[in-house]
């Protein structure tokens, strides 16, 4: 009789450990304990028209957020998605309003020059070497100034695209169910965040963003163009940038040169609410999206409690490093 044993059958917390599912869980039970805790608090916080300025503000963070987890997965980090935004928003400013084109053309073009600045961050990583953060901090400053030198340092208007204010503050599902005016911004990321799921999860593009956050030199050493890959990915959430700049920018009817900053903190801590894990391999769209209503959720809540920006900015910081304690926690415990 052979002394072998047939190897234990994995508990459902494990199972869970080992998905993220729990922390998906974990997320959207916070998100409902906000709504209600907001809600109790103050009278005004569940009125229709909050509830959409709530979606209309997770539309930006959302997509913005999207982006830095496809970069994340991969075990990176992207320090210029908000920077990025804001200077895909002022290309799309210089092509409508200085020179004169049809809508389709600033919309090609600011999706256009998101997935070229991605490409060079990937580059600067992939070919060059660069640790991510550092190749990504370069990437927001060079941005940052070039949005302000483009613009002249001055907001671009669309007053004179016809359609543009609708990208972001129309509603079609308004027209087909009058009444559910759902803002045109919060379609848009969903469909966004459909296409980036199913990117990860049916792609080869997406197996291989899971690969090289697991174990990237295993990937190389199988004979895998790691560095293709790599800046293929950076590309794809550029242009998931240049979404995100033509939202906001709708959103504002202008572009706003010395926008940007900040919003990649948001943007980060939202996909680590979510269940991405920082140090790669792991991750979803689906959990990113919770953290982003999350996120939208308090520093709505905290504006309906009449709370002082300062105060805003420091629960958004203790969030963030909450956050990353929890996927150290999470990362042991696995």
């Amino acid at each position: 009789m052979s002394d072998a044993t047939t190897p234990s059958t994995p508990s459902l917390m494990s199972r869970l450990i080992d998905t993220g599912a729990h922390q998906k869980l974990l997320a959207f039970a916070s998100l409902i304990l906000l709504l209600i805790g907001f809600s109790v608090a103050s009278p005004n916080f569940m009125q229709m028209s909050n509830m959409i300025a709530i979606l209309q503000a997770t539309s930006v963070n959302g997509v913005l957020a999207v982006a830095a987890t496809l970069v994340i997965i991969t075990g990176g980090i992207d320090l210029s998605v908000g920077t990025l935004m804001t200077f895909c928003a002022v290309i799309a400013g210089v092509v409508l309003t200085y020179a004169g084109m049809p809508l389709i053309f600033g919309v090609i073009a600011a999706i256009g020059a998101g997935a070229f600045c991605g490409l060079c961050s990937g580059a600067f990583v992939a070919k060059m070497k660069i640790p991510p953060f550092i190749a990504t901090l370069g990437m927001m400053l060079i941005l940052k100034g070039l949005s302000l030198v483009i613009s002249g340092t001055r907001p671009i208007y669309f007053n004179d695209t016809p359609g543009f204010d609708l990208i972001s503050r129309g509603s079609l599902i308004g027209k087909v169910i009058p009444g559910l005016q759902i803002p045109n911004g919060v379609l848009i990321l969903f469909l966004v965040a459909i296409t980036a799921s199913y990117v990860l999860n049916r792609t080869v593009l997406g197996r291989y963003t899971f690969a090289l956050g697991s174990n990237e030199e295993s990937v190389r050493l199988s004979g895998v163009n790691t560095d293709r890959w790599k800046m293929a990915i950076y590309a794809l959430a550029g242009g998931i940038c240049g979404i995100a700049g033509l939202l906001i920018a709708s959103r504002l009817n202008s572009a706003q040169p010395a926008l940007g900053l900040g919003y990649e903190l948001e943007a980060i801590a939202a996909v680590v609410i979510g269940g991405t894990s920082l140090s790669g391999g792991r991750g979803s769209i689906m959990g990113t999206l919770i953290g982003a209503l999350i996120m939208a959720v308090l520093i709505n809540g905290l504006r309906v409690l009449s709370v002082a920006q300062e105060w805003q900015t420091v629960v958004t910081g203790a969030i963030i490093i909450l956050a990353v304690y929890a996927d150290m926690v999470r990362r042991k415990s696995a």
